[in-house]
């Protein structure tokens, strides 16, 4: 059991505001899940400003980068500098490596979500979109790797509810095609998947049609990247998921109760996500 969250901003009076109530949303969900955490956040001007590339490190320090700023957030660090995202990925090489892009920030860790999103003073961020998860483990270890959100493509993440349980067959088959992993998590055969089907030039629609045809197992996925934001459950919809949707912003939560904070709510479209179908919205 794992909680998922979710918010996409259509309103740009709101874009101040993602972090306090992202906040919100994530430490609904800790029941959920109070392992381990982490968010992802899009826009933010401090941690990816406008013309920088930006790379999140899961490491407490990182070696001297010429003209890169350093946004030290303890056992996090954001890195970014006006320079393309490949480069400044070069001159990390070696660190692990959380999430990556010009618009993406990418926080994880092990710990409760609340001190987590203390630590990350999560609720200065600002930004247009932002996707949150609470893990409880069932596939494999609790550590800051192991935590969602999935970044394994450029500006892309992934945050998933349930299991996969034929994971192993499908990594042999992405390993085959050269796809390196850095972890056994299941989640992130799923987030590799769609970073390769994405780099195939196919669009996050077919990608998580693909998924849907060649997964097997229980999940509700949420998946984003620098233009979208797009919500799959599996063929029985086991795994509990609500979406609520106004003409400022759209957004996604395992329960209710992540999104009773948001303004507008009581005027919102609320519904549960049909099996198997994709729900995707765009910048």
């Amino acid at each position: 059991m794992c909680g998922i969250v979710g918010l996409h901003l259509r309103d740009p009076d709101l874009y101040p505001r993602l972090g306090s109530l992202l906040t919100g949303m994530l430490c609904e969900m800790s029941e959920r899940g109070a392992d381990s955490a982490g968010v992802a956040v899009y826009g933010d001007p401090v941690w990816s400003p406008p013309g920088h590339a930006t790379v999140t490190v899961l490491a407490p320090s990182v070696p001297p980068i010429d003209g890169a700023t350093v946004v030290d957030l303890g056992e996090v660090q954001v890195v970014h500098a006006p320079a393309p995202v490949a480069e400044l990925l070069a001159k990390l090489a070696g660190l692990p490596i959380a999430g990556f892009g010009a618009e993406l920030t990418v926080l994880k860790g092990v710990g409760h979500p609340r001190d987590l999103a203390a630590t990350f003073r999560l609720e200065q961020a600002q930004g247009w979109q932002g996707v949150g998860h609470t893990r409880m483990a069932t596939e494999s270890a609790v550590t800051p790797a192991g935590a969602h959100p999935y970044a394994v493509g450029p500006d892309q993440c992934l945050v998933h509810n349930g299991s996969f349980a034929n994971h192993a067959t499908i990594r042999r088959h992405l390993r085959a095609r050269g796809v390196v992993f850095d972890s056994e998590n299941d989640t992130e055969v799923g987030a590799r998947y769609v970073a390769q089907a994405l780099a195939d030039g196919r669009d996050i629609e077919s990608a998580l049609k693909s998924l849907c045809a060649e997964f097997d197992g229980f999940y509700t996925l949420l998946v984003s990247n620098r233009d979208s934001f797009a919500v799959v459950r599996d063929a029985i919809a086991c795994k509990p998921a609500v979406i609520a949707e106004t003409d400022a912003w759209v957004a996604m939560a395992s329960e209710y109760r992540a999104l009773v904070g948001l303004p507008g709510i009581e005027q919102a479209r609320i519904f549960e996500p049909e099996p198997e179908r994709i729900y995707a919205w765009t910048r």
